[in-house]
């Protein structure tokens, strides 16, 4: 008889085993493929239930932003991997500053076709003491804190390099990986965190994000990301005196006076959004901003004498942030009695603008997966996606994000990975580099 372990893992391989026929046909039939092309697709078949494997190993290292001993390890098992297909693998730290764990650069240099930097990230959002923490395997998909976001991606890009190595397609090529350690929370200033990927894009012609993808669709334009934080002051005293001329209304109703306002006038353009995430009010209130967690003190018959409001602010374009930073700032400064508010903002993530290039790069998206047999791609809608890496290196290249794995629930205890799209992605991105850098 067999153990339970033992019994677990045999319904693992068998639902490998199913998923591997069932997708393979799809790819062999696939046309508008050259010969080459067919093999490579081949090649990535082969690795399914490697990649699965991989996954697995990495959505079980706890990697947390803020867990750096676990984003080290995971780039641990992704250097040793690129190392292996000849990559010059590097492990470039951050100043205990940043603290931050660093990131995992790998690169390949040559003179043939186009030079391509791909961008993923080793951490994800679910820090060491959160419920989720196992990859589960279920009939087509699996779960598991960051399967889709984005270790699905990280696998998808080191397979799709795999099948061209082992073909020797890689060779005389110059492709840059950058697998950074801190996408989810990036390290300040980003000058720092992010000196290391602009240098990249600088040598390279062409950026692929494998952020998680969704179906039928590349991203062409990403919003930008700003942060903002409103510091409110009041007056404590006895609540009985609240309204009067001594005291005024105090800092909790003054922040809800500046938030409704923000909701009010200055909501409304395509693209802008600002979100208050975190909001401590009371006596007094302390905040560390590099665990992201607060406490207040107050009592129900002192008036409130600060608050503090954490958010973002998120933009298509640098003059749409600006505008938006200058209404933000006009509805501060009109304080209620015995109230002042002070509002500052802190640079994240660029906007990247939807180019011509970056639109052009979708058309050859497009046509490869039409080639596979998985029909058209279409540009995402920018209002549908966060932030990401890529729109650090847009000015300075052609870009392409969503190349990634497709799921739902990202950034939630229900994540989860449509394993069909595992191959399809992986796919998709080895034609994509074959077709760029002939």
């Amino acid at each position: 008889m067999y153990s339970a372990r033992s019994q677990h893992r045999l319904r693992i391989s068998a639902t490998i085993a199913v998923l591997v026929c069932w997708l393979a046909p799809a790819a062999v039939s696939a046309e508008g493929l050259s010969d080459t092309e067919q093999k490579i697709v081949v090649s990535v078949d082969q690795y399914f239930d490697e990649s699965i494997k991989l996954l697995r190993r990495v959505v079980n290292i706890n990697s947390g932003t803020f867990n750096l001993k676990g984003v080290r390890k995971v780039g641990r098992i992704f250097h040793k991997e690129l190392a292996a297909l000849g990559f010059d693998t590097r492990w470039i730290p951050m100043p205990d500053s940043v603290q931050r764990a660093g990131h995992l650069f790998a690169y390949r240099r040559g003179n043939q076709g186009k030079k391509v930097l791909l961008i993923g990230h080793l951490d994800t959002v679910f820090e060491k003491d959160s419920p989720f923490q196992r990859f589960k395997l279920h009939d087509s998909t699996a779960t598991g804190p960051g399967v889709n976001d984005m270790k699905g991606g990280d696998v998808a890009i080191l397979v799709a390099l795999k099948a061209l190595h082992g073909l020797g397609l890689l060779e005389n090529t110059t492709i840059i990986v950058a697998l950074h350690g801190d996408e989810e929370e990036p390290g300040r200033p980003t000058a720092v965190s992010r000196r290391d990927i602009i240098a990249a894009a600088r040598e390279c012609d062409v950026a692929l994000g494998f952020e998680g993808g969704i179906a039928g669709t590349g991203t062409v334009a990403r919003r930008g990301i700003s942060g903002w934080r409103l510091a409110v002051a009041g007056i404590r005293g006895h609540s009985s005196a609240v309204f009067g001329k001594e005291y005024g209304s105090g800092a909790v109703y003054e922040a809800a006076r500046i938030l409704t306002a923000f909701h009010e006038e200055v909501r409304g353009e395509e693209y802008l959004t600002f979100n208050p995430g975190v909001i401590l009010g009371g006596t007094d209130v302390r905040f560390d901003p590099s665990t992201l967690r607060g406490t207040a003190f107050g009592k129900t018959n002192v008036i409130a004498q600060s608050v503090l409001v954490r958010g973002d602010l998120r933009f298509i374009s640098e003059e749409q942030r600006e505008r938006a930073r200058a209404r933000m700032r006009a509805i501060v400064d009109r304080n209620l009695p015995g109230t002042s508010a002070t509002i500052s903002f802190t640079d994240s993530y660029p906007a990247m603008a939807p180019t011509e290039g970056n639109y052009a790069l979708l058309g050859l998206y497009d046509q490869v997966s039409r080639d596979l047999g998985f029909g058209p791609i279409k540009a995402y809608d920018p209002a549908g996606r966060g932030a990401a890496d890529v729109s650090f290196v847009a000015s300075f290249v052609d870009c392409l994000d969503g190349l990634g794995v497709e799921g739902e629930g990202s950034h939630s205890i229900s994540e989860d990975l449509d394993l069909r799209s595992l191959t399809s992605a992986t796919q998709r991105a080895a034609v994509l580099i074959y077709r760029l850098t002939r």
